[in-house]
Parts: structure tokens; C-alpha cells; sequence
């Protein structure tokens, strides 16, 4: 606090108005200033910096850059290194600036892009890059790690929420390899715009506080095909509670018996910050479970909080991979060091929503021999790598096989459940019914019908068995194209078993359709419309990026004037660089 020439020479009494003031004034320099609305709003230089990560985990004793074997360490210490030539902010999201108490103002200061690129130090921060390894498709790669993110710590908000401050393309660490630890524009707008919709779908996943350009420019082979070209520099702030994945604990159990306590280290931490409630199980809470083994066994989760964890993570799993396959989602990169602990949606990469219905899509062109990712193989593959996840802990002697053998049952029944409820709730039903949902997706599957568009569409079908049968398609007609006598005739047996399991509700054609139309968006975010965005942004002109944030906020509702982003994809879109990608960033 600042005190004029006058207040030096001759003190002022303090009254309890004074004090009052002076109180407020030392709040709002610790935390923020407080709006009418009582909110805290911090400037960059109030976050109220954690660093538990750093603190409470071991790290790597070196600080340099080099690429290297990192052993016996979670982390280690790194500054970012790129370099921006006035860089310049892109697009931000105000939600995820509330959730960091952040004042909306800040993003208007002349060095934010500075400090969000990583090119002036942000005030409290404590950089690392994470030490992880993992199975890349089904393959153990070894140490991977923190190649082009760099973490600047954790933030504790107002509320007492922990949030994690992440910088994509920052720049060299020691787990970059031969890569410059920079990221491009293209993919940085991806990332930035679909983990923010997947947040408004009501996916979990992790955030974007913004998205920057650096002003230099990167050098990428798009296609890995010997045409390698110069591409404008990107930025993302990434946020999420952790970014610890299983690859973070597969990493230490691969490197024997030395390393097997860095993995309870590291699970007694996540347990602490993210699983509290696990911490404060007893038996009281009669978490006990008999196996499907033949000796019908009993697994008890108040008597090993590891087996409770590894079994509400494998939960959590199943409800996101679930709710990615509601809304036609694809990852496309679904390796263990891929995987969130928290069940979030990480690492957007090749990711690609559904177009025209197929099961064997996959978005990523380095999956296309053997289409491991493709969308209806990820159910499987997040089993598949619960599994890995559950033998790392198991190594660890943490969990035992039935433990883990439970865990991997627990997925199953957990996905089933939350598909089938995601399912019957996208066709208005009011209880699930395989034959229908079953032969439905045959149908659009020969068909390749549009997947967002024909659930939307089929909210308006009447529930009217008395419907004549010319007009039983008509509520679908912009989907169903082209389609011959012999296909019609599958569509309209489908329609009328259809609409005779949903006439059996009491619930009206009205209430039905707001059901539906809240559990099936009317916008996604269609690789074209992210590369209409990217084309534009590479000439300067970022008006279609921020047009697409706005669209996305509201997904599940009409907006007027918009309409056009819910056409059908034009013949473009269907070239490579659009409806595939590569790993390429």
C-alpha cells in the first residue's frame, strides 16, 4: 500500500470504517478483487499457486533439456523455450477463466500472450514436464513423457478446487526426443475447440483456458510423407485438475523393483488430492463384492483403498467411452499414456465425430492398417487398457488378480449400463430395447446415414400407428438418401417396430421430442468445420475459430441463423488433411 506525503507527516487515526477498508484491501491483494456479485477476480499475478505435484513427488535432479533416460523421477524441472514474435491472443474461454477466479480483464493486457506462451515467466509458477511411458497401439513404447507440454503448477481457486495450468507447444523438454517440442496452429485450434465443446456436450474432459499464436513459424510433415512445410506456431493453455495418466505409473513399474514405490508414491498422491472420499472409506460403507471366479470369492474395497481406486477409475472410464460413443466421438489415439485417471477426454490428437455412420472409422491415418481406434473398437480398447493399468498396480503389489480381475468387470458392467441408458435416451425410449437399437444401427450403417442429423431428426417422428405408410420416412428424408426400394423397405419395418415401442408411453410426441432433443446436439464439431476455421486462421483471419466457440456453448439447442452448420459435410471434406489426420502437431 502506497501513502502520500501527507499521511507521512501527520498519521490518521483508524476508525472502524479505516479498518474495514484496510481489511478489504488486504483481502483483494491476496485474493483478487471481489466483484458486486462477491466472486473473487484475480489478475495473472494473484493466482494462489500450489505445487503439489512438485513438492510431494520425486524429481528429476537435472534441469536441462536434453533428451534423455529420466529415471527415479515423476518429473522434471523445465522452462518453456519458445520463441514468439509478438504473439498474439486467438481465442479464450470465459468459463474456464471463472473456474480459475480469473478476472475476464486480464486477457486484455497488453503481455498476456507473453505470459500464456511461456515467454515471460509467469509470477508463482514452477514449470515441469511429467515423466510417463506407455503402450502405444498395443505396443510398449518405453518412456515418452511431456514431449511439447510443459505444466507452469496448480492453482487453488476461491473454492478450494485444485487446476492444473498446462502449456501445449512450449518448447523443448527431456522427454521431446527429436522433436522441437513446438506445436502448429492446426492442431492447436483442434484442441482448443473440441475440448471446449466436448465440456458443453456434458463429456468430461480437460479444458483450454486460450489459445495463442507465436508469431514464428513450425516446420511439420502433415502426412509423414517426405513434405515437410513451414505452418504458423500455436499455443494452448490446457487445464484440468491433473494431467497424470496411466502411462504415469506403467513408466516406474517397467523399470523393476527400484521404481515400484514411486508407483504407490505417486497413487497415495492421487488418491489424496483427486480420490479424498477413498481416504475416508471404512467398512461401514459395505463395499464388498463377490467375484464371478468359481471359488466365488469376495473382493472388499474398504479393505484396500488402491482396489477401491482402480475400481472407481475403471468406472469412470467406461461412463466417458460410453458417452463418446452417444455422440459418434473418436479419439483415434486411445494409448495408455492417453488415458486420464480422472475419466477425462486427454490429448485431443486425430480425434473425428462421426459423418456417416461406420463402425470401423477411424480418424487417424497411422491406425488405418489394422484400425485398432476405430469407434467401434474403443469400448474394448479402454478394457484393454484398464487391464494394462491393473497389472502395472498389481506389479506394484497394490491390488492382487482378483482385485484387478474385478476392476475389469466393473468396466463391463458400468459401460453396459451407461450405453444402454445413453442409447435408449437418444431414441426417446423408455426402456432399452437391443432388437430395435440393434437393428437400427445395421440400417444406418449400410446406409451411411448421418449420425448427429438422423437422431435429431427422429425426435419429430409421431408416435401414430396409423400412419401411412408413405409418410412413415418423411420426418427423415434429409438423412436417408438415395436409398433404393429394398433399403426402404428395411427402413419402413424398423420405423414401424419403432414407433410401436415408443407408443407405448405415456409420454406425448412433445414431450418426447425436448427429451431427445436434449440428449442429441444439433451442432458437433465436424472435421470440416474445424478445417474451414484452420484455413482461415492460417491467413489471419480468426472470426470462423471464434464463431465456432460460440456455436458450441450451446450444442443440444435451435440457434437461429446457424443452420448451416448442421448440413451434411461437403465432397471436400471427405480428403485426407480433413477427415483423417495424422499425430502430426
Amino acid at each position: 500500500m502506497e501513502s502520500s506525503p501527507a499521511s507521512s507527516s501527520s498519521p490518521t487515526p483508524v476508525t472502524d470504517s479505516s479498518a474495514d477498508t484496510l481489511a478489504k484491501d488486504l483481502q483483494n491483494q491476496s485474493l483478487g478483487a471481489v466483484d458486486e456479485g462477491g466472486k473473487i477476480k484475480r489478475k495473472l499475478e494473484d493466482f494462489n499457486w500450489d505445487h503439489s505435484f512438485v513438492k510431494e513427488l520425486p524429481g528429476d535432479p537435472r534441469t536441462d533439456v536434453i533428451s534423455r533416460e529420466v529415471l527415479h523421477a515423476c518429473y522434471s524441472k523445465v522452462s518453456p523455450s519458445v520463441e514468439v514474435d509478438d504473439p498474439q491472443l486467438v481465442a479464450w474461454s470465459e468459463s474456464v477463466a471463472e473456474l480459475l477466479d480469473l478476472d475476464p480483464k486480464e486477457f486484455e493486457r497488453p503481455d498476456f500472450p507473453l505470459m500464456l506462451s511461456g515467454a515471460k515467466p509467469l509470477p508463482g509458477a514452477m514449470p515441469y514436464a511429467q515423466c510417463y511411458g506407455g503402450h502405444q497401439f498395443g505396443m510398449w513404447a518405453g518412456q515418452l513423457g511431456d514431449g511439447r507440454a510443459i505444466t507452469l503448477g496448480e492453482v487453488l481457486n476461491s473454492k478450494g478446487e485444485r487446476w492444473e495450468l498446462q502449456l501445449k507447444g512450449a518448447g523443448r523438454t527431456p522427454y521431446s526426443r527429436f522433436a522441437d517440442g513446438l506445436a502448429v496452429l492446426r492442431s492447436s485450434i483442434r484442441e482448443f475447440l473440441c475440448s471446449e465443446t466436448m465440456h458443453c456436450l456434458g463429456i468430461p474432459t480437460t479444458r483450454a483456458l486460450c489459445l495463442l499464436t507465436t508469431g514464428q513459424d513450425v516446420t511439420r510433415d502433415m502426412f509423414y510423407d517426405g513434405n515437410p512445410k513451414e505452418e504458423p506456431g500455436a499455443i494452448v493453455c490446457r487445464v484440468s485438475q491433473s494431467f497424470i495418466r496411466f502411462g504415469s505409473y506403467q513408466i516406474h513399474a517397467s523399470r523393476g523393483k527400484e521404481d515400484l514405490d514411486i508407483v504407490r508414491k505417486l497413487a497415495d498422491y492421487a488418491i489424496r488430492h483427486h480420490f479424498p472420499h477413498i481416504e475416508s472409506m471404512d467398512r461401514s460403507d459395505s463395499l464388498s463384492f463377490k467375484t464371478g471366479d468359481e471359488d466365488d470369492s469376495v473382493v472388499d474395497l474398504t479393505s484396500n483403498k488402491y482396489a477401491a481406486w482402480i475400481v472407481e477409475i475403471a468406472e469412470r472410464t467406461a461412463t466417458l467411452v460410453a458417452r463418446w460413443q452417444g455422440v459418434g466421438f473418436t479419439h483415434g489415439v486411445l494409448n495408455t499414456d492417453n488415458m486420464s485417471i480422472l475419466g477425462q477426454t486427454i490429448d485431443y490428437g486425430p480425434f473425428g465425430f462421426l459423418d456417416a455412420f461406420d463402425p470401423s472409422y477411424t480418424p487417424n491415418t497411422t491406425d488405418l492398417p489394422g484400425r485398432r481406434y476405430c469407434f467401434a473398437n474403443q469400448p474394448d480398447i479402454g478394457l484393454w487398457n484398464i487391464a494394462q493399468f491393473s497389472k502395472t498396480l498389481a506389479v506394484a503389489q497394490l491390488i492382487n488378480q482378483k482385485e484387478a480381475n474385478y476392476a475389469m468387470e466393473r468396466y463391463g458392467d458400468k459401460f453396459m449400463d451407461e450405453y444402454q441408458a445413453i442409447m435408449s435416451k437418444k431414441l426417446g425410449l423408455s426402456k432399452y430395447n437391443k432388437e430395435v437399437i440393434s437393428k437400427l444401427l445395421n440400417n444406418m450403417s449400410v446406409d451411411k446415414v448421418d449420425y448427429t442429423n438422423f437422431f435429431r431428426l427422429l425426435a419429430n417422428v409421431k408416435a401414430n400407428p396409423n400412419t401411412p405408410e408413405n409418410d412413415l420416412l418423411k420426418p427423415l428424408k434429409a438423412v436417408l438418401l438415395d436409398i433404393g426400394k429394398e433399403r426402404k423397405e428395411a427402413w419402413i419395418k424398423w420405423m414401424r417396430s419403432y414407433i410401436q415401442e415408443v407408443g407405448g408411453s405415456e409420454v406425448s410426441d412433445e414431450e418426447r421430442k425436448a427429451r431427445m432433443d436434449s440428449v442429441n446436439p444439433k451442432y458437433i464439431l465436424r472435421n470440416y468445420l474445424c478445417q474451414s476455421a484452420i484455413d482461415a486462421a492460417e491467413q489471419g483471419d480468426f472470426s470462423e475459430v471464434n464463431n465456432l466457440i460460440r456455436l458450441m456453448k450451446r450444442p443440444y439447442e435451435e440457434q437461429p441463423g446457424m443452420e448451416k452448420y448442421a448440413r451434411l459435410p461437403p465432397a471436400w471434406a471427405y480428403r485426407p488433411g480433413v477427415c483423417m489426420l495424422s499425430c502430426s502437431s
